[in-house]
């Protein structure tokens, strides 16, 4: 490796980790933000929404402005934007500052993985650059452990402000690498950026999300509720619309009559959708009814981060040998096999017992569904269509997100209790399950000779 191409890694690497490490330490400080800012749950769910909301609708749109204005520019936008914004949100002096601060942090994290990604696909050929995107995938799955516990730590020991303040320092360091790299940009021509697609997409999710997060103090029947509801329904058929026929579309909806691409996507909606409405409300139920401090409720699911990173790769193997269609059923069964004991939980918890038990079922289970679910989706599109394709996997799991952390206030009646939680815990279960039967009846193996090798990284960003 050129010293040239140590520094093209090492830029990729950390400015993919400061948006990973965001988005992994984000649950665990929710209490204390609200705590201190007040606005209890909803404001939680805001917290969580505002970054997802710009990050889901403009990460796919991240790869035409790398396109028309080059990487590094995009890429030093993206950093320089991150950075700004999580200053402003360690000051923040209002819950309303901060959701909107969080706003601009989604906006710039959608810039800095496809951009960094791009970049080592440009700078690496063959061999190298799988060892390179293995290497990126290894730290970057780092954030995965480091962020909760660090997060916890920092809320429990000094301040939860900290744990955006400290994004400052990487993307310092990373500023710097770019200018000492030196690297020439790369623009393409005949490149056209789908603002439309961008702007629909933005009213579309956020519409609905305000929606389903501002029915419990509005009502369904009230104007602020039902007409952003309507507008982003309609803004979302109109996104279809536009994708069928723009030229330079964000959503290229060829790609959905691949069979395992369409219905893999299908299953990643609700195996992520799951994922994230158990990551949510988890560790706001265990710090705020149980009372673990947040370093605790950080440390109750770090079995499950790492198991998933030591088994991903076997199951991946196992994956490539027999197809991913039974690892894509018998995952996500485990997974909410797992959710389902968490109903024992009640006002005290205990962790051995009443967790880690299910904590272990979850790691197994999704250990043989990520793989798995990758080589599904991007084994049934060509390599050259393998970037958008990604792209495209990773925004669904982003909005499935979106969604069902959004859908915590219709769930959740009045304030969080063992009964409420047991109600979510029962949808974080029924939408793996669902993954489950949409893996099992639309997924189909691949020839043993065009099965491919997957890569065990989950979704991005």
């Amino acid at each position: 490796m050129l010293r040239s191409q140590r520094f093209v890694l090492v830029v990729a690497i950390l400015a993919s980790f400061v948006a990973f490490l965001d988005g992994s330490v984000i649950n665990v400080a929710l209490p204390a933000i609200s705590a201190d800012l007040g606005g209890g749950l909803s404001t939680q769910q805001w917290v969580v929404d505002a970054y997802l909301i710009t990050l889901g609708s403009l990460i796919l749109l991240a790869g035409s402005l790398s396109d028309v204005f080059g990487r590094i520019v995009i890429l030093r936008v993206g950093l320089i934007g991150f950075g700004a914004a999580s200053l402003l949100i360690a000051v923040a002096p209002t819950a309303e500052f901060l959701i909107a601060f969080r706003g601009v942090q989604g906006i710039a994290g959608a810039l800095l993985v496809p951009s960094s990604l791009a970049l080592i696909m440009s700078s690496f050929r063959g061999a190298a650059q799988a060892a390179a995107i293995g290497q990126w995938t290894a730290w970057t799955s780092a954030a995965f452990l480091v962020g909760p516990v660090l997060g916890g730590l920092f809320v429990d020991l000094l301040s939860w402000r900290l744990v955006f303040a400290i994004n400052v320092i990487p993307i310092a360091v990373t500023l710097w690498m770019i200018v000492l790299l030196g690297h020439k940009d790369e623009r393409k021509v005949n490149t056209r950026v789908d603002f439309l697609g961008a702007a629909l997409g933005i009213v579309g999710l956020g519409g609905p999300v305000f929606a389903l997060i501002e029915q419990g103090n509005f009502g369904w029947d009230s104007p602020v509720v039902f007409v952003p509801f309507t507008v982003g329904i309609l803004s979302l058929v109109a996104f279809l619309l536009w994708q069928g026929k723009a030229p330079h579309p964000m959503l290229p909806l060829e790609l959905f009559r691949h069979r395992n691409f369409s219905w893999g996507n299908i299953a990643t909606m609700f195996i992520y959708g799951g994922l994230a409405l158990g990551g949510f409300i988890v560790v706001i139920y265990l710090q705020e009814v149980a009372n673990y401090s947040a370093t605790s409720a950080a440390l109750a699911f770090l079995p499950s981060s790492i198991g998933i990173i030591l088994l991903s790769s076997y199951f991946g193997r196992l994956s490539g040998q027999y197809g991913p269609r039974w690892f894509m059923t018998l995952g996500p069964l485990l997974g909410a096999s797992g959710y389902i004991t968490f109903l024992g939980m009640g006002e005290t918890v205990n962790y051995f017992t009443e967790v880690l038990p299910g904590v272990l079922l979850f790691a197994v289970g999704m250990s043989m569904t990520v793989a798995p679910l990758t080589s599904a989706i991007l084994g049934a599109i060509s390599a050259e269509q393998a970037g958008i394709g990604s792209a495209v996997n990773n925004a669904v799991s982003r909005i499935a997100g979106l969604i069902t952390v959004a859908l915590v206030g219709v769930i959740v009646v009045g304030p969080l209790a063992p009964e409420n939680f047991h109600r979510v815990v029962i949808v974080m279960a029924s939408l793996l399950f669902a993954g489950a039967l949409v893996s099992f009846l639309g997924i189909r193996n691949p020839a043993p000779t065009e099965t491919p090798i997957p890569d065990a990284s989950p979704p991005l960003a």
